[in-house]
């Protein structure tokens, strides 16, 4: 069971690294650290994922473009995780197919077959099929596009959860050890020779301190500033924030592939199948200045994604369609790109341990290869603290990914998913089907644990009080907000009113502003 540390437990004043930020990042390293047997605290000022880490395109990808600026070491190595990650946690990611209508004026054909070819064979895969060319006006897809594009080609990728799964990599570092504190701000960290001690304050409750031996900054967009203003170290990396903001509108289409699209501007936006009855459109690569604490997407960017969406589908996409706006900023490493859309996605890990203990720098980075970003953080803090420890993460699954004990027989991972569903509808007849499904795809083999205790009453259609008390005790939700936009995505379904009994619910039980949920 998750923990939350007590100012006055001496226990829980001392360990081997203290992690600033929980994005994926973060939670990544914390979880990484923690199954190397090191004790690890982890302070996020506000929710799990509450920033960048939930405000993604949802995809496991390699990044087809970045073969465009040349960036073939990102891409290398993003491919090599997709079926590793892909294969621990079925029940939050799965692979996905992408339909790039080819327009002439754009790219020509042979140059996305190239890329295509390099796509498919820069990494190893098992399972994820090959790049095809096709036939739109013979394909499934082809019924949704404008009839100017009558061939394509089929490449895949997969989609992810995000915020899940920046969860349950915290889920999994409090499981061996971690010690995790949400809303909770580090207002000062002091080094010297021997570690840090670093001054963490509560949103409730009095600040406590922590000393740590070494300290890892991965507060994302925040990480210069809190070099600068927190724990005054100067530094001489430069951070580009660029947004990144999405558009989700009604479904626009049936099946179950997704699209690229390549604009005029020579960028690229995807428009994905998204919560059953939605498609998300995104993303936009626009400088960020000004506050990172109340990020959103401008009424230009959403203009731009429907004039874009617009282009391509035979439906055209207005603002006015648009039932949910989300952005964020992503902290890219400058390097001196004229377009924002160019900058590297890639990320430097850079160790200081002048002028005292070890202090960890996270530059940069994107989800696809947060598992190889914590594995890399952790063999460099090995050396500085004496812990000479192997990798262990390599064919380790996340929380409720593990299947296996609960099937016949495992083959693919999307085919394991599916296959436990049909045995949990099986096994609970009484389960409603749309919250069965949403259960399986939110908690894999974690299910048990809602199962094993009392429903309670229906606080909104299919959310019950069972599982907000799994949430806030085991999950670190801590607001109605938590649950509906990042933990289960159920505010995008729900009407006011009904985001409005779960913010009431919650205050009621748990507390928090009531206001907000119903407010997004």
């Amino acid at each position: 069971m998750p923990t939350t540390t007590a100012p006055d437990d001496d226990d829980a004043q001392r360990c081997d690294v203290l992690v600033v930020g929980g994005g994926i990042n973060g939670a990544g390293i914390a979880r990484e650290l923690a199954g190397r047997g090191l004790t690890v605290q982890l302070v996020e000022q506000h929710d799990l994922a509450q920033h960048t880490s939930s405000a993604s395109t949802k995809l496991i990808h390699g990044g087809l473009r970045y073969l465009e600026y040349y960036e073939f070491g990102l891409v290398r190595k993003a491919l090599a995780e997709r079926e590793r990650l892909l294969r621990s946690a079925p029940h939050i990611m799965g692979p996905l197919s992408f339909v790039m209508p080819h327009d002439p004026s754009m790219r020509p054909a042979w140059m996305i077959r190239a890329g295509l070819f390099l796509y498919d064979h820069l990494a190893r895969r098992e399972w994820l099929p090959d790049s095809r060319a096709v036939a739109l006006r013979r394909h499934e897809a082809g019924a949704a596009l404008q009839p100017r594009f009558t061939r394509g080609f089929v490449y895949s990728d997969g989609w992810v959860d995000d915020a899940r799964l920046v969860v349950l990599c915290a889920v999994d570092a409090a499981a061996r050890g971690a010690r995790i504190h949400t809303r909770c701000t580090c207002t000062q960290a002091q080094r010297d020779d021997q570690g840090w001690t670093a001054t963490l304050a509560p949103a409730s409750g009095a600040p406590f301190t922590v000393r740590a031996r070494a300290l890892v900054n991965a507060a994302g967009p925040w990480a210069a500033h809190f070099l600068d203003e927190r724990a005054h170290v100067p530094h001489a990396r430069r951070l580009r924030l660029v947004r990144g903001s999405h558009i989700v509108v009604p479904r626009l289409f049936e099946h179950g592939h997704a699209y690229l699209f390549q604009n005029p501007d020579r960028r690229i936006i995807f428009a994905i199948p998204y919560q059953q009855r939605f498609t998300l459109i995104g993303t936009t690569d626009v400088e960020h200045e000004g506050s990172l604490d109340a990020i959103q997407a401008s009424d230009d960017e959403v203009r731009y994604l429907c004039a874009q969406a617009s282009r391509c589908f035979v439906r055209a996409v207005t603002p006015a369609d648009v039932v949910w706006r989300y952005a964020g900023v992503r902290p890219l490493l400058e390097d001196e790109a004229g377009n924002p859309a160019a900058v590297t996605r890639d990320y430097r890990l850079v160790l200081n341990t002048q002028g005292g203990a070890p202090l960890l720098n996270v530059w940069g980075g994107k989800i696809t290869t947060f598992r190889v970003l914590a594995q890399e953080a952790a063999d460099l803090l090995g050396g500085p603290l004496g812990w000479r420890t192997s990798r262990w993460s390599d064919t380790a699954v996340l929380p409720g990914g593990d299947l296996r004990s609960l099937l016949a027989r495992s083959t693919r991972p999307d085919e394991d998913i599916e296959r436990f569903d049909a045995e949990l509808a099986r096994a609970h007849p009484e389960l409603p089907t749309v919250m069965r499904r949403r259960w399986v795809r939110s908690y894999g083999a974690r299910v048990s644990l809602l199962l094993a205790s009392p429903l309670g009453a229906e606080v909104a259609p299919g959310l019950h009080e069972g599982e907000l008390q799994h949430l806030h005790e085991a999950e670190w939700a801590r607001s109605a907000d938590d649950v509906l936009w990042r933990r289960c995505k159920l505010g995008l379904h729900y009407t006011p009113a009904e985001r409005q009994r779960v913010a009431d619910w919650w205050q009621r039980h748990v507390g928090g502003d009531a206001a907000a949920a119903a407010g997004r």
